[in-house]
């Protein structure tokens, strides 16, 4: 008996590669008695080119949900409705809705079309115009600073919650160790206007939770607080469990972040009407004053919240349409996911306003005296208002969690923008997902424990106010120059077609070519002519912090002129073939070889 493995060859099948095994198994009496097996090879799938196969979503309930958690965050509860109240009532519903139409949903579809179509992180869809990789890096670079501060809001919030485990919350008295002697109720407050008292809310925020006043500004910082730092490396191992292993873990988790805030929105409604002065609130609130449209500011200040409310700019549409299927419909999705998140903008005011008419008649003052937009309103306002309500502590809890999950699947998208965008790019670290994750985030964790110190609040601000302001205007710019002109919008809704069975109309091509390029060309404009520097109440920052905001500003804005410039540097031949080469998608390099480039013809910066 004697027994021999043949070699393997492969066969050709239509439903995939097989391998035959075959196995000499017994030689008696001069036969040769053999066994044949077919066996089903169990490799990693690869698509037609040989690449890795790119994984899915598990269901497109996931995207869509992640898609909705990411774009709704806080800014949609503390900043819409207090511009709405602010800048004519429902008369500012009509610059908002008209730069929503023109600017903000073809933006957005673009983002979600980019991503699907080339299935790569921020910085590896440019392979349709590879000279603009830059800006790749630039949204990936944004994505991390906001990283750096955003986490310490969610990490306020989770402090908030857990301060609001007891009988009596904490932010009710004067009579607590940080309370100063110009801590004063507002009932006890004859003079509301009087800019030497504060409540026992603003108190507990600033004195309690950010021990401001062991801090005389940026320049003395002092040490990360035991309690904030523990409330973040909370958040960090939350955000590395949902990310660690993909769309597969961070699809799941958003079934809940992303879902929960509507809950408890809708019963704080319930309970914010039934409050007396609520339609008051929620009158001041609609009330229309046409006239305020003269102003330009209110059209500015529409054009800036739809800019930054969707979520463009960040890598993270990108990012997440990349990992769904090819024919999905990115059209359909960017209409259901923008418009949900402006009527949630829109929805939460009626939530913001029925709790400050309540204020504003409990205390007996107008309502512009307890209206504000910011972490104020979130974490002094409603808190105070929260504490005057029966049952106090079980909504302190029932809206902390709220924020909580508004934060939380917000910042899990930037981080997703991050990882995604440079494990594309560097395709080694694929092997390395959970390490690397565990990296971006633990190096988030260590540059935000600087907004945890006494003086933290100060280093916070200088961030909010330089990581994605006009950096993250310029980056969406320049990346609608790149697709509508360079890369051609023809051509990219060639691509659409073959990605959903029908081109993009009129309408779409003409946003995406000249509307939303001037649109947003005139916001980088006006971000650099209106720029203030910043300041945390009456503290000005010094002039060292003011340049190294700038810094950190023009550190991702660089990142597209510095990488055009290695692009043309390092490509083959004269000038002119380099620059071919760089503008062309690098699938069609054979017809630089042969003089062919497009973008060098006239009709292709013509056609529509």
């Amino acid at each position: 008996m004697s027994s021999v493995v043949a070699p393997e060859k492969p066969t050709s099948n239509t439903m995939g590669p097989k391998e035959v095994e075959l196995i000499l198994v017994k030689e008696q009496n001069g036969v040769q008695f053999t066994s044949t097996t077919l066996v089903t090879p169990t490799p990693t799938q690869t698509n037609p080119s040989g690449e890795e196969e790119r994984e899915t979503w598990g269901k497109k309930i996931d995207f869509l949900l992640s898609v909705i958690g990411f774009a709704v965050d806080l800014a949609n509860v503390w900043r819409f409705p207090y511009l709405c109240y602010k800048n004519g009532g429902g008369a500012f519903l009509v610059p908002y809705l008209f730069f929503m139409v023109i600017a903000g949903m073809p933006l957005f579809y673009m983002e979600l079309a980019l991503g699907q179509y080339n299935r790569e992180g921020a910085a590896g869809v440019w392979k349709i115009c590879p000279i603009f990789k830059g800006v790749g890096f630039t949204v990936i670079l944004i994505s991390l600073y906001v990283g750096f501060y955003y986490n310490v809001i969610i990490s306020w919030a989770m402090f908030y919650l857990f301060s609001s485990f007891t009988g009596e919350l904490p932010w009710v008295h004067c009579n607590n160790t940080w309370n100063s002697p110009n801590c004063s109720d507002w009932a006890d407050n004859g003079s509301v206007s009087d800019i030497y008292k504060a409540t026992p809310a603003q108190e507990y925020f600033e004195r309690a939770v950010l021990h401001i006043q062991d801090s005389n500004g940026i320049d003395n910082l002092g040490r990360p607080r035991w309690q904030l730092t523990s409330c973040l490396a909370v958040v960090i191992v939350l955000l590395y469990f949902s990310l660690w292993k993909g769309v597969k873990t961070s699809g799941k988790v958003v079934w809940i972040t992303a879902t929960m805030p509507y809950v408890v929105l809708t019963v704080l409604l319930l309970r914010g009407v039934t409050l007396p002065g609520a339609i008051d609130g929620i009158k001041a609130y609609l009330s229309v004053d046409f006239l305020r449209l003269c102003d330009a500011k209110v059209w500015i200040e529409a054009a800036t919240q739809i800019c930054f409310s969707l979520g463009v700019g960040f890598g993270v549409l990108i990012a997440f349409s990349s990992y769904n299927k090819f024919s999905n419909n990115c059209y359909r999705d960017a209409i259901i996911t923008s418009s949900i998140n402006s009527l949630t903008s829109f929805f939460s005011g009626f939530v913001v306003f029925s709790f400050l008419g309540y204020m504003s008649q409990k205390h007996n003052v107008a309502l512009d005296k307890v209206a504000r937009d910011g972490a104020g309103l979130v974490f002094v306002i409603y808190p105070e208002a929260i504490a005057t309500l029966p049952g106090s502590s079980v909504w302190a809890v029932i809206f902390f969690i709220m924020l909580l999950t508004l934060g939380i699947d917000s910042a899990m998208g930037g981080m997703e923008s991050v990882i995604t965008g440079l494990i594309d790019e560097f395709k080694f670290l694929h092997k390395h997902r959970e390490l690397f994750t565990l990296f971006i985030v633990v190096s988030t964790f260590l540059i935000s424990l600087f907004c945890v110190t006494n003086g933290g609040m100060y280093v916070f601000t200088l961030l909010d106010h330089f990581a994605a302001g006009t950096s993250i205007l310029f980056g969406v710019l320049i990346e609608a120059i790149g697709i509508a002109w360079f890369y051609g919008v023809d051509r990219f809704s060639d691509d659409i077609e073959e990605m959903i069975g029908h081109r993009p109309g009129r309408y779409w091509r003409l946003c995406w070519k000249f509307v939303s390029p001037c649109f947003l060309l005139f916001m980088v404009v006006v971000s650099f002519a209106t720029f203030n520097p910043p300041n945390y109440g009456s503290y000005m920052f010094p002039a060292w912090a003011n340049m190294l905001g700038w810094c950190l500003a023009m550190s991702s804005m660089t990142m597209v002129p510095l990488y055009a410039i290695y692009k043309l540097c390092t490509l083959p031949g004269k000038f002119c073939d380099r620059l071919a080469y760089a503008i062309t998608p690098e699938t069609e390099h054979h017809l630089v070889d042969n003089g062919e480039v497009r973008q060098f013809t006239l009709h292709h910066w013509l056609v529509v």
